[in-house]
């Protein structure tokens, strides 16, 4: 019988024999045909990376490109290339549907697909309420 009554106190894996070497042995017990180094494999950051996190391409709804033609909001590469890492912050924190602020346009994006839904330029933002969103971020 074991010397611990108790199950709650068993540790993880059960109780470990003694060590070869005996109760004297500074060398702790190994089990059998563990080597002790480490099994070399991809981090987890960057099996997220390889899933897909952030390195996804934003995609614009036909909405929110009527909403950019018509209010003349400019989307050059610096500001696209802030949205996207705006949208990835918001992912990383597990947003679903994020308002992302970038240089005074807001962007209503949809976090899991990276779809922006649709852009309001500063003028027209006066008296605006958005809603169905989780988060707000400034890019």
């Amino acid at each position: 019988m074991s010397a611990i009554s108790n199950p709650a106190l068993v540790p993880p894996g059960g109780l470990q024999p003694p060590a070869v070497g005996g109760p004297g042995s500074s060398s702790p017990a190994t089990p059998a045909g563990a080597s002790g180094a480490a099994e070399a494999g991809p981090s987890f950051a960057d099996a997220l990376k390889q899933a897909g996190g952030s390195t996804q391409q934003l995609q614009f709804s036909r909405h929110a490109l009527a909403r950019v033609q018509r209010r003349g909001i400019e989307l050059d590469a610096s500001t696209l290339g802030r949205l996207s890492e705006g949208v990835g912050r918001a992912a990383s924190k597990g947003s679903r549907d994020s308002l992302v602020l970038v240089d005074g346009t807001a962007f209503v994006v949809s976090v899991s697909n990276r779809t922006v839904i649709t852009a309001v330029g500063s003028e027209h933002m006066k008296d605006n309420v958005f809603t169905n969103i989780d988060s707000a971020v400034i890019a």
